[in-house]
């Protein structure tokens, strides 16, 4: 997995590329929290993001619970068809912001 991190001034934008899993997941939870301590407003590409496990979904998790502690935002954009049934189908599609 692979992350690219972009100031956009009022938000960071993540470039998230590749497989969400157990291996990876801690990855992204770390960069997600880091995101926030330079930001309240996060957004989550994830256009190649081509897999999300259950571990994946626990770091989408905790960003989200992270971004209503600080009163900001985490929005995920550019979601792949696979990856949105299984944001679907956990429940996670009502949790979270998604465009």
């Amino acid at each position: 997995m692979n992350m690219i991190e972009t100031n956009c001034g009022d938000h960071i934008r993540l470039i998230v590329e590749g497989r969400v899993d157990v291996m990876t997941s801690p990855q992204l939870q770390n960069r997600i929290l880091g995101c926030f301590q330079k930001s309240s407003h996060l957004v989550l590409d994830f256009l190649n993001v081509e897999y999300i496990s259950s571990a994946g979904l626990r770091a989408l998790l905790i960003g989200q619970k992270t971004a209503s502690s600080k009163k900001g935002s985490m929005k995920i954009v550019n979601v792949s068809e696979s990856v949105m049934h299984v944001l679907e189908l956990s429940g996670f599609k009502r949790i979270l912001t998604i465009e």
